[in-house]
């Protein structure tokens, strides 16, 4: 802190003129962040000199959007203090657990998703909810529903479980005893599914899916013989890449899932992300929203949902504003190798010209393209990204990716960030992944236009991570590199960061089949008519039964030209030959058809809502988790 206000105060000084003071402080705050802004770690960690030279870039960019903003960061924040009772309920709202504040938690999924729960998970949620019991004491106020009767047994006397439960194991939260994890514990370290070494010790590269990263910090070991707490980030080559645990019942992406069960993941991720950053010993901190008037037509400053909902008027399905897949598209087309492309600004005048024929003319198709320069285009997408009156990733979540800086474990904030991009609303988790992609393309042309992985992180960094409020440059020089760094980590993992574990799989299947059986006949009648129909499904499940005993399932194909087919099942059967088997049938009429339109197979029904089966997916092993499925070819509608 000493040298942050000893570059502070020779800034302000007036012996230079302010030009050179300015440039000086940039250059301090860059030699400074480098060093001392990314995460703790090693003292043998650090950043390659081209890095250090380049937070030039990020300061640059810093001043391009002073000038360009105008007062326009200051909206979103709260004045004034922060009602903590007020943010433990929206914790508990997103986490889908509102009815333990509200009310009874008969039908509501509430109830379903506390069955499914890890004892560090449910642990937390008892945490988040005694601390809205007590804040709501403090203001002499009574909660309509306290802890007790959530976490608690009928014989409140008892001290133990009335089950034995095993760690990743789904556990019904009546435990009154529980404490959560607190910091890092000597505790054996996990093995992955297929390996059984340490994680760990020996391979900490791979990635596993099948066991919640909070179990994983829990048991993580800090020490000399952890080698993932043993890395030198000397620049983007040095980089460790992860490598997925192929999981045996498939990969799963978020687009493969239906939207109630993309939802459900939502929840399990924010409960999950908040243990994970207990077990690491940080604080996860939410900012307040306060929603302010917005613009409802135009493109700058009008946010995602709206721009989305105008959009899908005209282009029904579209997943990304329309405005911005053209400025990348446009990109792609004359910048992916113009040198210092995003780095160099376009000429402001023009850009500003730009800016208001584009609000003008861009859906009427009367905008010219042509007239755009790379540069300019590059300049819209930025100003398009910070101009947003709710951030990308954001403004509640803003902490959590700021607090992912300080995990001293390199895979700890990939996991972090994992279940960060899970928890984002479809809209910004779609521009963000096209956003990504794009960045990508960029780092691949690095020859040509001289932008590397952390130039191009360095650029980025400020627009998206837009810090708001009275203490923002503050927060703002605290952050920069680690930023810039968080950034480089989703340029390069995104095609593992939008992939759904099999833990979180796990659980939303457990709640949908405890959202089953927890729903109950109202009448006579109902019970009788309920009854009639387990009797007709009883001697389905006797024929399916049948079936799997001789290990065949059927596979319906209403778009191919043989509509069904019964598949003999082996350990060795995969959704690629299924796939292959009905090409194959219908080869002769794939042949004649002047368009050609891909098709997977589906797991519909049962106990996940619709997933489309990752090619290399082994079917038995879905079978036996979801026997009453049911198999479907067809194309996909994202």
């Amino acid at each position: 802190m000493r040298k942050v206000d000893q570059y502070l105060q020779n800034a302000r000084t007036p012996k230079e003129p302010p030009i050179m003071r300015r440039k000086g402080l940039h250059r301090g705050l860059a030699r400074m962040t480098s060093a001392g802004a990314m995460p703790p770690s090693p003292p043998d960690r650090s950043i390659s000199q081209d890095s250090q030279d380049s937070m030039e870039d990020y300061w640059s960019e810093v001043r391009n959007i002073e000038e360009d903003s105008q007062g326009l960061l200051e909206e979103m924040m709260e004045k004034g203090s922060i009602d903590e009772a007020e943010l433990e309920e929206a914790w508990l709202h997103e986490a889908g657990l509102s009815t333990l504040v509200s009310g009874a938690l008969s039908d509501s999924p509430a109830e379903a998703l506390l069955s499914t729960l890890t004892r560090s998970q449910a642990a937390m949620v008892k945490k988040r909810l005694d601390n809205y019991t007590q804040t709501l004491r403090k203001r002499n106020k009574q909660p309509i529903r306290h802890v007790r009767d959530v976490f608690s047994t009928t014989d409140a006397s008892s001290a133990e479980p009335t089950q034995t439960v095993s760690t990743n194991g789904p556990i019904t939260p009546i435990l009154p005893h529980w404490t959560p994890p607190k910091g890092h514990q000597s505790c054996p370290v996990f093995t992955p599914v297929e390996s059984g070494m340490s994680e760990c010790r020996s391979e900490p590269n791979i990635l596993s899916f099948e066991v919640a990263y909070s179990e994983g910090a829990t048991a993580h070991r800090k020490g000399r013989d952890c080698l993932d707490c043993q890395r030198i980030w000397k620049g983007d080559k040095d980089l460790p890449m992860f490598q997925i645990a192929n999981p045996k019942q498939g990969l799963t992406r978020v687009q493969d899932l239906s939207s109630e069960d993309i939802k459900k993941i939502g929840y399990i991720s924010l409960i999950e992300l908040t243990t994970f950053y207990d077990a690491l010993g940080i604080e996860l901190k939410r900012n307040r929203v306060v929603r302010s008037k917005v613009r409802e037509t135009g493109i700058f400053g009008v946010p995602l949902t709206t721009l989305l909902e105008n959009d899908q008027k005209k282009f029904p399905g579209s997943k990304v504003p329309l405005v911005f897949k053209k400025l990348l598209s446009k990109l792609e087309q004359t910048g992916l190798q113009t040198e210092g492309i995003l780095r160099v600004p376009g000429s402001a005048s023009r850009v500003k010209h730009l800016r208001q024929e584009l609000e003008a003319k861009f859906y009427d198709d009367s905008f010219d393209w042509e007239q755009v320069r790379q540069n300019d285009a590059a300049g819209l997408l930025k100003m398009f990204i910070r101009e947003l009156p709710y951030p990308l990733v954001t403004l509640q979540h803003l902490p959590a990716f700021t607090a992912a800086q300080n995990i001293t474990s390199y895979k700890h904030q990939l996991q972090a960030l994992h279940l960060l991009i899970l928890l984002l609303p479809e809209a910004n988790r779609d521009t963000l992944k096209a956003l990504l992609e794009f960045l990508r393309k960029v780092v691949a042309f690095e020859e040509k236009n001289r932008m590397s992985l952390w130039n191009v992180s360095m650029i980025v960094a400020p627009n998206l991570f837009t810090f708001r409020g009275k203490k923002a440059k503050q927060e703002e020089m605290q952050a920069a590199a680690g930023a810039a760094h968080l950034v480089r980590l989703l340029i390069i993992h995104q095609d593992l960061l939008w992939t759904v574990p099999c833990f979180i799989i796990s659980h939303v299947r457990k709640m949908n089949e405890a959202s089953v059986s927890k729903k109950t006949p109202s009448s006579e009648r109902t019970k009788r008519k309920l009854l009639r129909r387990r009797n007709t499904d009883r001697e389905k499940e006797r024929s399916e039964v049948t079936e799997l005993r001789e290990g065949v399932i059927r596979v319906q194909a209403p778009l191919h030209a043989k509509i069904s087919m019964a598949i003999q099942l082996d350990s060795k059967t995969k959704a690629r030959d299924v796939m292959a088997r009905f090409d194959f049938e219908n080869g002769q009429a794939s042949r004649n058809s002047s368009r050609k339109q891909k098709h997977f197979l589906f797991e519909v029904g049962g106990n996940i809502g619709e997933r489309c089966l990752d090619p290399d997916t082994h079917l038995l092993e879905v079978y036996r988790v979801n026997p009453h499925c049911e198999w479907v070819l067809k194309s996909r509608t994202t």
